[in-house]
This record gives structure tokens, C-alpha cells and sequence, in this order.
């Protein structure tokens, strides 16, 4: 008897069922010694490493109990991380309550983002509180205030941009119908 070298697989239409393949299907184990659960939760074997255990939930769970980010720190060392961690993410702290991550509601675009820290605002400043603040750095960077400073006029450079930037989205949005 001749043996068969036709596949089922014909192209499309499919007249196999989707998913079902020959070859087993590859599962990764828990990591935790004895354990038979899958192994789909991936954590760090040490702190800035490439590689990872993989955990069962509930030995993810027990790993991450026991999981101390500052090890090895000093107090001193720890309370500056800490620090430093929170400064960077203090948008992130103030929007919990609006329901949303991250710098600003999505009103504003990058450029006006960069603008805004160009004059050293927060990102949910208003143009009033924008012009105050251009007003008062344009003053300071002026080159008729400080003649022969190439930074201060690099700066005044930047702080005109940023206004313009800013001044011509406000009028975008107060002519904008709705």
C-alpha cells in the first residue's frame, strides 16, 4: 500500500480547524523547585539583570513579598533613590485621581509640553500664568539687560520660541468651533 503524502492543508479555505497543529505545544514549568503549575510570570533574578525566573502565581505572589528593592543600600543611599524616584514621577502622583498616567490630560501637544518646560511651568498651565512667566524670564535674559552674554541670549532665543509656541496654540484653541 502506497503511503499517503497528501496534506489536509490546502490553503484557503482552511479545511482544518484553526489551532490545531501536529507538533506539542511548548510549556514553560514554575521555576520553584517541585512545583508543576505553568510558569508565566516572569521576575528578575537580581536587580538591573537581564534574566528571570518564571513563577507560578502564587510563587510570584511569595516572591514579590519577599522582594526588597533597597538591598544592600545603605539608609542614606535608600533615601535618596527614593527620592530621586519620586521627583521623576510626581506627574504620575498628582493625576491618580483624574484616572489618567502621565504628564498632562492630552490637550496639550509635545511641542507645547517642551515649551512649557522651557519656561519652567507645569503642564497644566494657563496662558496667563504662561505669559507672567515669559514676561518675567524675557526680562531677565534680555540682551539690552545683559550685553555680551551669548547664554542669556540663547536663553531669551528659547524663551521667545516657547512663547510663540504657546501664544499661537491659545488661539487655536479659542478659534476653534464647538
Amino acid at each position: 500500500m502506497a503511503r499517503s503524502t497528501r496534506s489536509d492543508d490546502w490553503g484557503f479555505p482552511r479545511w482544518r480547524e484553526y489551532g490545531s497543529t501536529r507538533a506539542a505545544t511548548t510549556v514553560r514549568l514554575c521555576d520553584r523547585h517541585g512545583c508543576e503549575e505553568v510558569g508565566d510570570r516572569p521576575a528578575p533574578k537580581s536587580p538591573n539583570s537581564p534574566e528571570r525566573w518564571y513563577f507560578c502565581e502564587a510563587h510570584a505572589a511569595e516572591y514579590n513579598r519577599g522582594w526588597n528593592y533597597f538591598e544592600g543600600l545603605s539608609a542614606e543611599e535608600a533615601a535618596a533613590r527614593e527620592a530621586e524616584e519620586r521627583r521623576d514621577t510626581s506627574g504620575y502622583s498628582e493625576s491618580k485621581h483624574n484616572s489618567w498616567a502621565g504628564p498632562g490630560d492630552g490637550t496639550r501637544s509635545r511641542d507645547e509640553i517642551r515649551a512649557l518646560d522651557v519656561l519652567e511651568l507645569d503642564v497644566d498651565a494657563d496662558f496667563d500664568t504662561v505669559r507672567i512667566a515669559w514676561r518675567r524670564l524675557a526680562k531677565s535674559n534680555h540682551p539690552d539687560i545683559r550685553p555680551g552674554d551669548k547664554d542669556a541670549a540663547m536663553r531669551f532665543q528659547a524663551i521667545q520660541a516657547a512663547y510663540d509656541v504657546l501664544k499661537a496654540a491659545e488661539e487655536r484653541r479659542q478659534w476653534r468651533p464647538g
